[in-house]
């Protein structure tokens, strides 16, 4: 299972967003962090399998990585696939179908590398991976696996974690800049009656956030994109969106918000926070000007909203 980000990530994004700076080396820490850790892990297993089965001529990374007493994710990233692909491939990610999958690609994985193997003969290739005082050696084809294998894993986390750092993170960035601004509790909301949601052609998408006056409630949303995304605009118009909230935002962008009346922050810029204040002002939602050290008030309400 992909691993999510941990609060302490999640408190320095928010820390870095606030600050106007940028927060992917945060996840990009994590995902080596989490990798090299896999790394490990699965050396010490290699060496654990191999040895089981050093005296066996027949393929012993299948009969032991590819074994159905494994998880259908294992299984799919030791074969050097993962569930996604495999779901788009095959509109489906059910176990039996994952394993199917990756049956049929391991063992054209495996005629791949033995194909190249004979003819890059010139080059050899041993990996040696000690553990425990043990060490076993791999041959060029078992080498290409497995490091197909780490490939294949790296990825897998890479695009789980950026995948999540939005869903993770919007909710208490809204939330601290709320905090920030003493906007009243009855002002701002995570969910609404109703669920929440806009329409979106046939199909609905839930809201990041709201903001709350009287009887009016104004939809926010929020997306750590780079710079210049050409369907911001529009996508805002189709969700029915009053604020719009980004890491970076074009002068294009600026330009066709400015256009439609919507409010905008863009926090990577100079103080870029502070123009929730504006926001604020102009939907007429009760706040507080903030004065104060940002950094130590932005540490009391991310220990308040996610704990020390």
């Amino acid at each position: 299972m992909t691993r999510t980000l941990s609060k302490r990530i999640t408190k320095n994004v928010i820390r870095r967003l606030i600050k106007g700076q940028d927060y992917r080396i945060e996840i990009v820490n994590q995902i080596n962090e989490d990798f090299l850790k896999y790394v490990m892990d699965f050396f010490k297993r290699v060496v654990e399998k191999k040895l089981k089965n050093d005296d066996i001529t027949i393929d012993w990374y299948k009969k032991e990585f590819l074994s159905k007493e494994l998880t259908s994710e294992e299984i799919a990233i030791h074969a050097g696939l993962n569930k996604k692909t495999i779901s788009n491939m095959y509109n489906s990610a059910t176990r039996d179908i994952v394993i199917e999958a990756s049956y049929e690609h391991y063992d054209s994985l495996y005629q791949t590398i033995e194909s190249l193997v004979k003819t890059e003969n010139e080059v050899d290739i041993t990996l040696t991976i000690k553990f425990n005082g043990v060490s076993v050696d791999l041959t060029v084809s078992e080498s290409l696996i497995v490091i197909n294998t780490l490939a294949v894993k790296r990825a897998a986390l890479r695009g789980g974690l950026w995948s999540t750092v939005g869903k993770r993170v919007e909710g208490p960035l809204m939330l601290t800049l709320c905090k920030l601004y003493s906007v009243p509790d009855k002002n701002y909301s995570l969910k609404v009656e109703g669920g929440g949601k806009a329409s979106y052609g046939n199909f609905e998408r839930e809201i990041d956030f709201f903001l709350i006056k009287d009887k009016n409630i104004y939809k926010c949303e929020v997306k750590l994109m780079g710079k210049g995304n050409p369907e911001s605009a529009d996508a805002f118009i189709a969700r029915e969106s009053k604020i719009f909230i980004a890491d970076k935002l074009s002068e294009t962008n600026k330009k066709q918000f400015d256009s439609l009346g919507a409010n905008w922050i863009e926090l990577r810029s100079k103080d870029g926070f502070k123009r929730f204040k504006l926001v604020l002002e102009n939907l007429e939602i009760p706040h507080t000007d903030f004065k104060g050290d940002i950094n130590k008030k932005v540490n009391e309400i991310l220990n308040e909203l996610l704990g020390e």
